[in-house]
């Protein structure tokens, strides 16, 4: 999110979880568009912690599981001084120690419901304030290495997200991806790499902001021109880009969904979809989105050929134990509707 079928692979046999990623998870035979990942927030800003331990983040991969995800992302592994493992790097640039090393548990349960793991680097936040990505180029070129050394082993590890999120043509930005996503790859003898930017729409306020759209937006003549030249610089180091769904109105989706999908196809990347499971037109941020909402964007999505739809996110917004009650609720719709297909 914006500051503003077994699929587990190999990590000694990538080639398996390579070919696995070009799987299609559009469901032709019903010509509907499935949530089939999720990202995993632990660490986050602007969201509430919802206390969990080893025996709720279970449950909630069970949860997962019924719903039909096979992918589970963690957003970011660290944030500022939090972070979700114990980093001897980290932990020497101050960070806080972790009382759970949470991308072990993660790994551990993706392993035992067939899940493939994204890892999800560090945010520094620095860059939100002071627009040099550079921070992340320096921390994560450590992270990357120790991560794979501690956590390469698991069959579950399947890729990386590249989290450092943008959403117009942002100095740094492309070097930052190619540099970070090469490495990531290398490492992991080419595991695969996933972005999630954001589209500069009505909707892209700042968090914090009272604000809930703003007048200055991006045309999608200049969002194309924009991310041509971001995706032919990162070509090659970036395997998938996931655009945030929720930062324009729901009759411009169809447009610039459209051309992200033709970007993607002419770069050779997957497009999928985040699908925001949380409402953006409410002035609480953020609550758990409205059914129709939802589905309006999954067939938005479904409409331009997408080839996977993942979530911004299960655990606060659709799980049946959130500490939302209408997530719970979400979650019943959805199952509704899947079971009707």
């Amino acid at each position: 999110m914006s500051k503003i079928t077994n699929v587990a692979g190999n990590a000694s046999g990538s080639e398996g979880v390579k070919e696995d990623m070009l799987l299609v998870h559009y469901n032709y035979k019903t010509n509907v568009m499935l949530i089939t990942g999720t990202f995993l927030d632990e660490i986050s800003h602007d969201i509430p912690h919802q206390n969990w331990s080893e025996k709720e983040w279970e449950q909630d991969f069970r949860h997962m599981q019924a719903m039909g995800i096979d992918t589970v992302i963690l957003i970011r592994s660290g944030y500022r001084r939090f972070i979700t493992y114990p980093s001897a790097y980290l932990l020497q640039q101050g960070c806080y120690q972790p009382p759970v090393d949470l991308v072990e548990l993660f790994l551990t349960l993706a392993g035992k419901y067939g899940m493939r793991f994204y890892f999800g680097l560090y945010d520094s936040g620095r860059y939100w304030d002071t627009g040099n990505m550079q921070h992340e180029i320096d921390h994560n070129r450590y992270v990357i290495d120790e991560v794979w050394q501690r956590y390469g082993h698991h069959s579950s590890f399947g890729g990386w997200y590249l989290s450092m999120e943008i959403s117009r043509k942002t100095r740094g930005a492309i070097e930052a991806f190619r540099t970070l996503g090469m490495q990531c790859k290398q490492v992991s003898n080419g595991l695969p790499t996933f972005i999630s930017p954001w589209i500069d729409g009505k909707k892209a306020v700042m968090a914090a902001s009272g604000q809930l759209s703003k007048a200055d937006t991006v045309s999608i003549q200049e969002h194309e021109r924009e991310w041509n030249e971001i995706f032919d610089g990162v070509q090659g180091a970036v395997d998938a880009v996931a655009f945030q769904d929720g930062h324009i109105d729901f009759h411009e989706l169809d447009a610039f969904f459209r051309v992200n999908k033709q970007m993607a196809d002419r770069y050779g990347m997957q497009c999928w979809t985040n699908a925001e499971s949380f409402d953006r037109d409410m002035p609480i941020k953020f609550l758990p989105i409205k059914w129709e909402k939802l589905r309006l964007k999954l067939e938005a999505a479904r409409r331009a050929g997408y080839d996977k739809a993942i979530t911004f996110e299960f655990s606060h917004f659709m799980s049946p134990q959130s500490m939302y009650p209408s997530a719970a609720h979400l979650y019943n719709r959805y199952m509704d509707y899947k079971a009707s297909l």
